[in-house]
């Protein structure tokens, strides 16, 4: 006679997990400074940029006045501007 072997399997729940980029409008969290002519071929062609920060990113959108700005690439861009 065979013996019937019962298992129970358990779900595990995933915590949620966010791009820290982003915030929860699909906005980005930081606007970061790329050379001018690399963001209309990635936001045409969707190519990947280098910030000056060194994050990699497609260009999606347009920062306005005002918007926040990349510790990391204001820091770095500032060093780089002649006094």
């Amino acid at each position: 006679m065979m013996e019937s072997v019962r298992t129970t399997t358990k779900t595990i729940e995933r915590p949620e997990v966010r791009d820290q980029n982003s915030t929860d409008d699909d906005t980005p969290k930081f606007f970061h400074y790329v050379k001018k002519n690399k963001i209309v071929e990635s936001a045409v062609q969707g190519n990947m940029v280098v910030a000056l920060c060194g994050e990699t990113f497609p260009v999606t959108k347009q920062a306005k006045p005002g918007s926040p700005v990349c510790p990391d690439c204001e820091r770095i861009y500032k060093g780089l501007r002649k006094k």
